[in-house]
């Protein structure tokens, strides 16, 4: 039984690059498509955006020097590199896929539009989406809530290497109690860092709930969609 039909999957750069310093591990590229075939053959429709911190982040730039705008631009590149990578994995596993990205790069992708990300889903596409918004000062995080609400995806999916939403950074605070549900309001109030306030904010008025979840840990995607207790839930 599946509780989620139409997901947006939302996955860090940093994520990829697993233990390298930074660009891809091909290990984890592979397990995490290994996971998003296992929820098509369910019957998942999935959409994916994913970050490009692994080889470049635009905030970062801006503190060597680079120019906000330019940085962010680079960072949208950077997004597309592992959209691409993903695909990849996905078309080698036998899983249709095709990238749709905010800014025009024929012939490397195609030009996103909400008519033919839809189309697409319906046809068991999983559909990844690159270069943010196709506009600086927005995150991918942004990104996955815009799409997410553009597609009507029923979740969104933010897959971590750590398993759930916290009270403090459980790395660095061992006494951090993990919540299994916690309100968008809760959340605001108690500083906790779910994802950019912007991203937050659509999420909340539009009523898209968010799960906060370890995508390292084989199998989880699945139990999420099938409704098992996994991460943490964010909702009204």
């Amino acid at each position: 039984m599946l509780k989620y039909k139409r997901i947006l999957l939302k996955l860090s750069g940093e994520a990829l690059q697993g233990n390298n310093q930074h660009g891809i591990d091909s290990k984890v590229l592979n397990e995490y498509a290994l996971q998003i075939k296992d929820v098509v053959e369910l019957g998942v429709e999935v959409g994916i955006v994913i970050g490009g911190g692994n080889i470049f982040r635009g905030l970062t730039g801006v503190d060597k020097g680079f120019d906000r705008i330019k940085g962010d631009y680079m960072g949208m590149l950077a997004t597309v590199i592992n959209s691409l990578a993903i695909q990849s994995a996905l078309e080698s596993i036998g899983v249709l896929s095709t990238v749709l990205t905010a800014i025009k790069m024929d012939p490397i992708t195609e030009a996103y539009s909400k008519l033919r990300s839809e189309h697409l889903l319906e046809n068991k596409n999983v559909v990844i989406f690159g270069a943010g918004t196709g506009n600086p000062f927005f995150t991918t995080d942004t990104a996955a809530s815009l799409r997410a609400l553009e597609i009507g995806a029923d979740l969104l999916l933010k897959g971590t290497k750590v398993d759930g939403v916290y009270t403090a950074d459980p790395v660095k605070d061992k006494t951090a109690v993990k919540y299994d549900k916690i309100t968008f309001d809760e959340a605001y109030n108690k500083g906790l860092n779910v994802m950019d306030m912007t991203s937050f904010t659509m999420c909340k008025e539009n009523n898209l709930p968010i799960i906060v979840f370890d995508m390292n840990q084989k199998g989880n995607l699945r139990k999420v969609v099938q409704g098992e207790q996994i991460g943490t839930l964010v909702c009204n």
